[in-house]
Protein backbone atom coordinates (compact mmCIF):
# COMPACT_ATOMS: atom_id res chain seq x y z
CA UNK A 1 0.00 0.00 0.00
CA UNK A 2 1.35 3.41 -0.91
CA UNK A 3 2.07 6.13 1.61
CA UNK A 4 -0.69 8.29 0.13
CA UNK A 5 -3.30 5.52 0.54
CA UNK A 6 -2.13 4.88 4.10
CA UNK A 7 -2.39 8.60 4.88
CA UNK A 8 -5.87 8.73 3.29
CA UNK A 9 -6.95 5.83 5.51
CA UNK A 10 -5.62 7.63 8.59
CA UNK A 11 -7.52 10.79 7.66
CA UNK A 12 -10.64 8.74 7.01
CA UNK A 13 -10.33 7.14 10.45
CA UNK A 14 -10.01 10.61 12.03
CA UNK A 15 -13.16 11.78 10.24
CA UNK A 16 -15.03 8.67 11.33
CA UNK A 17 -13.91 9.13 14.95
CA UNK A 18 -15.21 12.69 14.81
CA UNK A 19 -18.51 11.51 13.31
CA UNK A 20 -18.86 8.90 16.06
CA UNK A 21 -18.33 11.56 18.74
CA UNK A 22 -20.87 13.84 17.09
CA UNK A 23 -23.39 10.99 16.86
CA UNK A 24 -22.99 10.42 20.59
CA UNK A 25 -23.55 14.12 21.23
CA UNK A 26 -26.69 14.02 19.09
CA UNK A 27 -28.09 10.99 20.91
CA UNK A 28 -27.42 12.39 24.37
CA UNK A 29 -28.78 15.79 23.34
CA UNK A 30 -31.96 14.17 22.00
CA UNK A 31 -32.24 12.22 25.25
CA UNK A 32 -32.08 15.47 27.23
CA UNK A 33 -34.56 17.13 24.88
CA UNK A 34 -37.05 14.29 25.24
CA UNK A 35 -36.68 14.37 29.03
CA UNK A 36 -37.79 18.01 28.91
CA UNK A 37 -40.65 17.31 26.53
CA UNK A 38 -41.80 14.43 28.75
CA UNK A 39 -42.00 16.89 31.64
CA UNK A 40 -44.00 19.25 29.41
CA UNK A 41 -46.32 16.40 28.46
CA UNK A 42 -46.98 15.53 32.10
CA UNK A 43 -47.68 19.18 32.88
CA UNK A 44 -50.05 19.49 29.93
CA UNK A 45 -51.88 16.33 30.98
CA UNK A 46 -52.16 17.54 34.58
CA UNK A 47 -53.72 20.85 33.50
CA UNK A 48 -55.70 19.42 30.57
CA UNK A 49 -53.79 21.42 27.99
CA UNK A 50 -53.73 20.27 24.34
CA UNK A 51 -50.88 17.92 23.39
CA UNK A 52 -49.79 20.16 20.52
CA UNK A 53 -49.23 23.88 20.16
CA UNK A 54 -49.26 24.76 16.44
CA UNK A 55 -48.15 28.35 17.03
CA UNK A 56 -45.11 27.24 19.05
CA UNK A 57 -44.33 24.55 16.49
CA UNK A 58 -44.36 27.09 13.65
CA UNK A 59 -42.11 29.43 15.63
CA UNK A 60 -39.69 26.61 16.40
CA UNK A 61 -39.58 25.47 12.78
CA UNK A 62 -38.80 29.00 11.60
CA UNK A 63 -36.14 29.35 14.31
CA UNK A 64 -34.55 26.05 13.38
CA UNK A 65 -34.54 26.93 9.67
CA UNK A 66 -32.67 30.14 10.52
CA UNK A 67 -30.20 28.24 12.71
CA UNK A 68 -29.69 25.70 9.93
CA UNK A 69 -28.87 28.44 7.42
CA UNK A 70 -26.31 29.92 9.78
CA UNK A 71 -24.81 26.47 10.38
CA UNK A 72 -24.59 25.73 6.63
CA UNK A 73 -27.13 22.92 7.03
CA UNK A 74 -29.90 22.40 4.51
CA UNK A 75 -32.91 24.21 6.05
CA UNK A 76 -35.32 21.72 4.47
CA UNK A 77 -33.51 18.86 6.17
CA UNK A 78 -33.62 20.72 9.50
CA UNK A 79 -37.33 21.39 9.02
CA UNK A 80 -38.08 17.72 8.27
CA UNK A 81 -35.99 16.64 11.24
CA UNK A 82 -37.78 18.99 13.64
CA UNK A 83 -41.20 18.01 12.29
CA UNK A 84 -40.33 14.37 12.95
CA UNK A 85 -39.29 15.20 16.51
CA UNK A 86 -42.43 17.29 17.06
CA UNK A 87 -44.63 14.39 15.93
CA UNK A 88 -42.87 12.08 18.38
CA UNK A 89 -43.31 14.60 21.18
CA UNK A 90 -47.02 15.02 20.40
CA UNK A 91 -47.46 11.24 20.54
CA UNK A 92 -45.78 11.18 23.95
CA UNK A 93 -48.01 14.02 25.15
CA UNK A 94 -51.10 12.14 23.97
CA UNK A 95 -49.91 9.09 25.91
CA UNK A 96 -49.67 11.18 29.07
CA UNK A 97 -53.21 12.40 28.56
CA UNK A 98 -54.47 8.83 28.17
CA UNK A 99 -53.05 7.87 31.57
Amino acid sequence: MSDSVTRAQEILAEHRDSIDRLDAILVYTLGERFAQTQAVGKLKAEYDLPPSDPAREATQIARLEDLAKRANLDPEFAKKFLKFIIQEVIQHHKQHQDC
